[in-house]
């Protein structure tokens, strides 16, 4: 696979944090290893990842970047500072299939008109706006909450 001209990287959504090391041993350096679960994000580029495919980062871009940078570079306790506020965010966006309460997250943001998705998705359930907003209030996200 590291050897295919158009496979550069492979993404890992598991959560498994052993597999790191195992990829990276199989792999050598020729192939990017990415992280598709934000929760472990950071543990993920400590043990040898190259960064994160991430869904948090669509309503913490810069955040989210932070956290990856810093964790490669070993500034670990930054990172995890950054991650701390994140980490009720990076578990309620899925709450429900994604792209579902991101899409909600980011209307709540401003950043977009409608929450709703393309069949045969919907809205967020009404249910859940409390413990998304929530998480957002926590992660310092929105306006009354900076």
């Amino acid at each position: 696979c590291a050897q295919h001209e158009n496979v550069i990287g492979v993404k890992d959504a598991t959560g498994d944090l052993s597999r790191v090391r195992s990829l990276r041993e199989l792999a050598g350096d020729d192939l990017l290893l990415y992280s598709g679960d934000d929760g472990s994000s950071l543990e993920f580029v400590q043990l040898g990842g190259d960064g994160c495919i991430s869904v948090t980062a669509n309503c913490a871009p810069k955040e989210m970047h932070d956290i990856m940078m810093k964790g490669i570079q070993g500034d670990i306790q930054d990172a995890e500072a950054i991650n701390e506020k994140l980490k009720q965010l990076h578990q309620d966006l899925f709450i429900e299939g994604n792209p579902i309460p991101a899409k909600w997250a980011m209307k709540r943001m401003g950043f977009i008109d409608s929450a709703y998705c393309r069949p045969p998705m919907d809205e967020l359930d009404h249910k859940y706006h409390g413990q998304v907003e929530q998480a957002l209030q926590a992660a310092g996200l929105l306006p009354e909450s900076r």
